[in-house]
Parts: structure tokens; sequence; C-alpha cells
């Protein structure tokens, strides 16, 4: 184990949350209708699992502490693609408030990880 206590992107809390949220966003969009199958479904679908995806990447790039922070960035780009597709999807009625509300209070917490990472990631690179 190092020295911060993580071992691997698996130990991070950002990467478990935005891992669970890309699962439950899956799961609710199993319900949009089939003619979003093409458009929405799978946008939202790619732009949440490409936040942990990224934050697995930035995990292996740490030795360049440059190129941790530029797959960090990524990682909040996709967070807020992600959160304009739940826009559409309460406004499209596919998400009921409370589930639209909780969704977007995770991502908060997702992007305030990410740039607390990225503000200190000496902490995390060699």
């Amino acid at each position: 184990m190092r020295k911060n206590g993580y071992r691997g992107y698996r130990d991070l809390k950002v990467y478990t949350l935005s891992y669970q949220l890309a699962l439950d966003i899956h799961e609710i969009t199993k319900g949009y209708p089939k003619e979003e199958k093409y458009s929405l479904t799978d946008q939202i679908r790619r732009s949440s699992r490409s936040v942990p995806a990224n934050i697995a990447e930035a995990w292996k790039k740490r030795r360049y502490e440059k190129a941790f922070v530029s797959k960090l960035i990524d990682c909040a780009g996709e967070a807020g693609e992600t959160e304009v597709w739940l826009d559409f999807s309460k406004d499209f009625k596919y998400l009921t408030n409370e589930q639209y509300q909780d969704l977007m209070k995770r991502y908060d917490e997702v992007n305030r990880m990410l740039y607390g990472m990225i503000d200190k990631s000496d902490k995390f690179c060699r």
C-alpha cells in the first residue's frame, strides 16, 4: 500500500461513486423510449461510463502529474456532459424530479472530489 493509503483507483471514493452512478444510469435508461436508443440513451450511458474509465486512466498516468491532471479534467468534462443529458431526461419527463435531484447531487460530489484531486495532485502522483 502506498503512503497515501491507495493501492489503486478502485480504492478511490470518486471512482466507486462514479462507477455506481454509471450503473444506476444504465438501469434507469432501460426505461427510456425506444426512439431514444441511438441518441439520448447511448449518449448518457457513454458519458457516465467515461467518468470512472478516465479515473482509472488518470491513475495509471499518475507518474506524470500533468497527464494525471489532464485526465481528471477529462473526467470532469464527461461528468458535465452527463449532467446535460440528465437535464434533457428530466425535461423530457424520463426521470422523476427525485431521480434527477439524487443523480445531480451525486455528480456534484464527484465533481468536488475530482477538483480536489486536481488541486492536490501532488498527493496522488509519484
